[in-house]
C-alpha cells in the first residue's frame, strides 16, 4: 500500500479512495484531469470527495495531475506542482502581472485528458472532454 504519506496515517483508504488513486495513476505525464473529471470518470462522488481522498492519501500518486477546472495550481503546493509540470512538459499559461507571485496555470485546453485509451471509467471519457469540469 505504498501510496500513503509517512507523515500522516489517516488509516487504510476505502474502496472509493483506492479507485480515485488508481484513476490518478492512469493520467499520462504532461496531462491533467480536474477533480470533477475524476469523479465523473468513476461515476461516483464529486470534486470535493476526490480532493479529500488526494489530501489524505495522494502523496504516492501523481497528485499534481489533478487540478482545479480553471487550471490554477494547488495553493501551498504551487512550486512542487510547477516543478513536476515543467519536468513532464505539461502545457502551461503564463499568469499576468496581477496574479499572485506570477505562478502560471495549466493550459486546460491543451493539457486536459479525457481518459481515452486508459480502460475503465463509466463510459471511457471524463469531464465531457475539454469542456466539462
Amino acid at each position: 500500500m505504498g501510496r500513503m504519506s509517512e507523515e500522516h496515517d489517516p488509516g487504510a483508504p476505502g474502496e472509493y479512495a483506492e479507485r480515485v488513486l488508481d484513476t490518478v495513476d492512469l493520467i499520462p505525464a504532461g496531462r491533467v484531469m480536474t477533480y470533477g473529471d475524476v469523479a465523473e470518470w468513476l461515476d461516483e462522488g464529486g470534486p470535493r470527495q476526490v480532493g479529500r481522498v488526494l489530501s489524505l492519501y495522494g502523496s504516492g500518486v501523481p497528485w499534481w495531475r489533478v487540478v482545479r477546472a480553471d487550471g490554477a495550481l494547488l495553493p501551498g503546493h504551487e512550486f512542487a506542482a510547477l516543478a513536476e509540470y515543467l519536468a513532464e512538459g505539461t502545457p502551461l499559461r503564463r499568469s499576468g502581472p496581477a496574479a499572485d507571485g506570477h505562478v502560471p496555470r495549466v493550459d486546460m485546453r491543451r493539457a486536459r485528458w479525457d481518459g481515452r485509451g486508459a480502460g475503465g471509467g463509466a463510459d471511457g471519457e471524463a469531464g465531457g472532454g475539454a469542456g466539462g469540469g
